[in-house]
């Protein structure tokens, strides 16, 4: 047996933003090669099922191999005596005189050296190895496992076969992909970055971790409309569209929430959706338009109870992403540029006047008038559209306060002007009870003691309806058909909101577009 330092390559060489690009031309040419391949593999009889066949004989998978026979690594020039076909990307390839070279990558990163030799296969299969086959390929091999002289763990071809022939080439395997491109092709980020497959794996733990917290706790899992003739549940600006059977405007789901709420009426006293929102806004480091959301209702409790209840949704999911990792059992995540997090213990909860008052060093209240707020923005610079007091406060809060949070903190009792759908403080005229997670300087969820009077619910939406006719795009119309549902009686509930995406860049700490697998982009 032989092979060849350079066989590992694509696992050991650094990558560098200094690998000059392939041009246009290049591509172009390559393409025109490879389609001549393509059609050369489906024209000859003696190469089965062509450039796509519609099946290859695996028996095992390349992950399977190497957790059954790495063991072989320890003792170079080993044969196990064991017979395997198993497929793969060609991401390496050395093609030699007598024996060819392939590093062969499974969907989850891991790889395997099959080793193709003039004794194994014979002249013409080795021959037509060295013709057709390409780096991007997926290849079919058979052959007995083994370790190399080098000790590397390897396929002694004896059997090989075209499982899908790749007609465009594959970007250089040692340089990083621009995000532009990571964005727009994920599939070359998927087959090229390990932490792309990463986040992958995460974001699939995290949903079924935040799954069976809820199923622990006796939720019910729910799907409501994404289609609605009134946007509601959340101040966002919505998709319009318009049903041709119907004849009729709808629009592209902002929330959940009113549905969600209707199924708390009619007997369904703890219930939550993971599904898609859509908000027609702007898009940035921490919003996307189309966008995971988790939205729960529980009945005969508050927004205190829910707040306990978020962060043990939290805090399973942190246990998930780190299975596997040396962190695995802790809440404390390791985000991509190293940075460790950590998610556990009990969260502060602080007041958002209490906190805003003593930072900006003067008492602010409730009753503090918009003038006065209105000067304290004009002083530091702070620009809020249509102004209340409501919106006020919580830009000059963001402002004062929110970027000197580090650690998971809960921020209490907001202005009622802000949050329609939500019940009066007990004991605080003028605020609601509800609460913003903040977790790494960005809102992560949204929590309520949930407004439940149909009476009171009704003059909120009228007043959204005024804020509406002031020119605000986000505000809520009257729901007459969720107001009838709410004359039905709603036992007191907690409910929350926290987005997905936003949750998997708390665990991880990439940018929203890194956590969205397809992101929208321009």
């Amino acid at each position: 047996m032989s092979d060849q330092s350079a066989a590992n390559a694509p696992a050991e060489a650094p990558q560098t933003d200094a690998t000059p690009a392939v041009s246009a031309e290049e591509i172009f040419e390559q393409k025109r090669v490879r389609l001549e391949k393509r059609d050369k593999l489906n024209a000859g009889a003696d190469l089965a099922g062509g450039a796509y066949p519609v099946a290859v004989p695996v028996t095992t998978t390349i992950p399977a191999v190497r957790a059954e026979w790495g063991h072989l690594e320890e003792t170079p020039d080993t044969a196990s005596g064991v017979t395997v076909g198993i497929a793969g990307r060609v991401v390496f390839q050395r093609n030699t005189g007598k024996l060819c070279f392939a590093s062969l990558q499974a969907g989850d990163g891991t790889r395997i050296q099959a080793m193709v030799s003039l004794a194994g296969v014979g002249e013409e299969s080795l021959a037509a190895y060295k013709e057709l086959v390409d780096l991007g390929d997926h290849l079919f091999v058979s052959g007995e496992v083994i370790s190399s002289r080098r000790g590397e763990l390897s396929i002694m071809v004896s059997e090989w076969q075209i499982a899908a022939k790749a007609i465009a080439p594959l970007p250089n395997m040692y340089a990083e992909l621009n995000e532009e491109t990571r964005v727009r092709q994920r599939y070359l980020d998927l087959i090229q970055r390990e932490q792309a497959r990463r986040n992958v794996v995460t974001r699939a733990r995290t949903m079924a971790s935040l799954r069976q917290t809820f199923a622990e706790r006796d939720f019910i899992e729910a799907e409501t409309p994404m289609l609605q003739t009134m946007h509601g549940g959340a101040s966002a600006r919505p998709f319009v569209t318009h049903s041709n059977a119907f004849d009729t405007e709808l629009f592209l789901r902002i929330a959940p929430e009113l549905y969600l709420k209707r199924a708390v009426v009619g007997g369904l006293e703890r219930v939550f959706e993971i599904n898609r929102n859509f908000r027609n806004e702007g898009a940035d480091a921490t919003h996307s338009p189309e966008f995971a959301m988790l939205e729960a209702y529980q009945a005969y409790t508050d927004y205190n109870g829910i707040a306990d209840l978020t962060q043990d949704l939290v805090q399973n999911a942190a246990l998930a992403a780190n299975v596997g990792t040396d962190r695995e059992g802790t809440h404390v995540v390791e985000w991509a540029d190293g940075t460790l997090f950590d998610l556990g213990g009990d969260w502060d909860r602080i007041s958002m006047y209490g906190t805003l008052s003593a930072a900006a060093g003067r008492e602010i209240t409730p009753e503090t008038s918009v003038a006065e707020l209105q000067a304290i923005a004009d002083a530091e610079g702070v620009e809020v559209p249509l102004p209340n007091h409501g919106k006020l406060v919580e830009e000059l809060w963001e402002h004062f306060v929110k970027d000197g949070l580090t650690k998971p903190t809960f921020v209490m009792d907001f202005p009622v002007e802000t949050s329609p759908l939500t019940r009066h403080h007990r004991s605080i005229p003028g605020v609601v009870e509800k609460w913003d997670l903040y977790v790494r300087g960005f809102e992560l969820a949204t929590g309520y003691s949930e407004l439940v009077d149909p009476v009171v619910q009704r003059e909120r939406f009228v007043q959204q309806a005024a804020e509406a006719a002031r020119g605000d795009v986000e505000a809520m119309g009257v729901d007459e058909e969720f107001l009838r549902a709410l004359e039905h009686a709603m036992p007191p509930s907690g409910g929350m909101g926290m987005g997905m995406d936003r949750l998997l860049m708390a665990l991880t700490g990439l940018g929203i577009r890194e956590t969205i697998l397809f992101p929208l982009v321009k």
